[in-house]
């Protein structure tokens, strides 16, 4: 069987560069802009994140948890991902959006429906693709572990880097939505009660794990320490 070929992100570039204008133009006046990531230990798949120009930043921390915090997970939580990522689709693109009407996290799409990647291109070798959606706000006031993020929340608020382990869960939540998702497109006919066991073991054992390696370290100031005494 022919192995579909290895795209990289500047593959991607090119390939929007090159799209007839009447195609560029309009996602272009219309705000759509796309940002292409890829997990770094292997080929596949290629994430293209297409958002708004509004939302560039959400985008950004998107692909900064694909690249960065996917890596920095333990092994054995990467390595339950491991046969879904080789089965899924070469491109993955992911609509970014802030809400979703019914509420929901996040969708797997039947069907591609994001305009440059709808139809199979020869200039990216013809890749096959998966689509989803996944909406940043409800992700940011998701609380995927109630009694243990809110331990977490009132020993980071002692210290110095509350701001700091609110940014990190917010992308971990965002890659175990994503991750749940490519868990939807590769295999559809699982139970959603097993697809999100999955995704929250996930979250909760990198979430655990960037507590583990910040916790020692975390300075607290001396003025809370003794203001009950005030």
């Amino acid at each position: 069987m022919e192995q579909e070929p290895i795209l990289t992100p500047a593959t991607i570039e090119t390939y929007l560069r090159s799209l007839p204008r009447r195609v560029r133009w309009p996602l272009w006046l219309a705000g759509r802009r796309y940002l292409t990531v890829r997990f770094l230990d292997r080929d596949r798949p290629l994430v293209i994140i297409a958002h708004s120009f509004r939302d560039a930043r959400r985008a950004r921390q998107l692909a900064l948890a694909v690249e960065q915090d996917w890596f920095l997970a333990p092994a054995q939580s990467r390595e339950a991902y491991d046969e879904i990522l080789f089965k899924s689709p070469g491109l993955v693109i992911v609509q970014l959006r802030r809400k979703n009407v019914c509420g929901c996290l996040g969708h797997r799409h039947v069907v591609v429906k994001e305009a440059p990647f709808a139809v199979a291109h020869e200039a990216i070798g013809g890749m096959t693709a998966g689509e989803m959606d996944i909406a940043s706000d409800a992700i940011e006031n998701w609380l995927a572990l109630p009694l243990a993020e809110t331990a977490l929340d009132a020993r980071y608020l002692e210290g110095s880097r509350l701001q700091d382990f609110h940014a990190q869960r917010f992308r971990l939540r965002m890659l175990s939505v994503l991750l749940h998702e490519i868990n939807h497109l590769v295999f559809p006919s699982e139970p959603e009660s097993s697809v999100r066991e999955r995704s929250l073991a996930f979250y909760r054992e990198a979430l655990g794990n960037y507590v583990e390696s910040t916790i020692s370290t975390m300075s607290f100031t001396i003025d809370r320490s003794f203001s009950r005494f005030g």
